[in-house]
């Protein structure tokens, strides 16, 4: 199983901060949104590889990052997308403690030194937040760039969760299905903004929307989904078969009249980073809290 980390937004809702700088590389205390997460997935036995797909515009800082995070020699490499041939953009990293700084390295949590997943970083070409792919777009060119041919554990790379993430993979296991993952939410307002599942009894998906103005549950679906080897044929053509290529979650509902899917509800909360206030908070919140794995 690899893990395919989609961070090609240019997260236009934190400028300037992002304005030159991806946020998923953001630091929280003595990590960074990304490290975080990646620490965590580090644990799970099963995942072989970490591919970030991000733009042009960052590639490079992304790479920088990869190499500082992998002690395996070659391991961190940039894979150009088929519309990589602009030039690299100018790069400035924002000073401060709220950022990487180009030097020193981060600091990587010592069960991540011992044996860290290899991490290969895809250049998706885009170099603004106009001409970006989408999220479905980026996670079919990783699948085409890679020839992936295995069980993939997609994540976005903006949010702090506060359990891991080896309870998804052993429920995925134990089901045999796609899966995606939810949470109870109460708020009709939130439930509007996000995705939205009916389950029957065994939490399997009888079906998603998206952004719906009428919820068919309180069942919200946060960006985190495993897609098993058999169905990668599928997601490669969902696509041109008429799904929506920005949120991720267009693919899942693409995806639930096509083949079984469930639905893992998630056992603790998460953080999800999408504004100045809310990076903010997630400072305080959880800058002293050792990132998970640790």
């Amino acid at each position: 199983m690899k893990t395919i980390v989609i961070a090609a937004g240019y997260a236009t809702r934190l400028y300037p901060l992002t304005e030159n700088f991806p946020k998923p590389l953001l630091r929280i205390g003595e990590s960074t949104i990304l490290d975080r997460l990646l620490d965590d997935i580090d644990t799970i036995p099963e995942i072989s590889e970490h591919i970030v797909v991000t733009n042009h515009k960052f590639a490079g800082i992304f790479d920088d990052w990869a190499a500082r995070r992998s002690v395996i020699p070659g391991a961190s490499s940039v894979i150009p997308g088929a519309s990589s041939v602009i030039p690299c953009a100018s790069s400035v990293i924002p000073s401060g403690p709220s950022v990487i700084p180009s030097a020193p390295s981060p600091v990587i949590p010592s069960e991540a030194k011992e044996s860290p997943k290899p991490v290969r970083i895809i250049d998706d070409g885009t170099t603004s937040n106009e001409t970006r792919l989408g999220a479905v777009r980026d996670l079919i060119l990783a699948l085409e760039t890679c020839g992936i041919d295995e069980d993939v554990l997609v994540v976005a790379a903006d949010n702090v969760l506060e359990f891991s993430l080896r309870g998804f993979v052993e429920e995925f296991r134990r089901r045999g299905t796609s899966m995606i993952m939810c949470h109870h939410e109460s708020d009709l307002r939130k439930l509007q903004r996000t995705g939205v599942i009916e389950v029957d009894d065994d939490m399997k998906v009888l079906q998603m929307q998206e952004k719906p103005e009428v919820p068919v549950s309180n069942w919200a679906v946060p960006p985190f989904y495993i897609y098993r080897r058999e169905d990668l044929d599928l997601v490669r053509h969902s696509i041109e078969n008429g799904c929506g290529s920005d949120a991720p979650g267009n693919l899942a509902r693409y995806l639930v009249g096509l083949t079984p899917i469930h639905a893992w509800p998630m056992p603790a909360d998460r953080f999800d980073i999408g504004s100045l206030d809310t990076y903010a908070e997630a400072q305080r919140r959880y800058a002293a809290a050792p990132p998970r794995g640790r």
